[in-house]
């Protein structure tokens, strides 16, 4: 399968829901996935403590992260995507 394909459906898959496990977010997909990524993956994220991940909804039909408190969004085709800012 293309990999612009892949991209491309899953960008077509929205969050049901979003919560902070410590410093791990957890994405649960419409299609049953569970989907979990460091939060130290993003600069700002980083710098943010537990209770201010916490403050995470979802926005967008289920389709974007965001963070009032920090002014930080993020898209779920993007983070299915891979596309972080800092490595591991």
């Amino acid at each position: 399968m293309n990999i612009m394909v892949a991209e491309t459906l899953d960008a077509a898959v929205p969050a049901t829901s979003v919560r902070a496990e410590g410093r791990t977010i957890v994405l649960d997909l419409y299609d049953g996935r569970q989907i979990r990524f460091p939060a130290d993956r993003f600069r700002l994220l980083k710098e943010a403590s537990i209770e201010e991940l916490k403050q995470v909804k979802l926005e967008l039909d289920g389709r974007a992260l965001r963070w009032d408190n920090l002014d930080e969004d993020l898209t779920v085709a993007g983070i299915l995507a891979g596309r972080f800012q800092l490595p591991l």
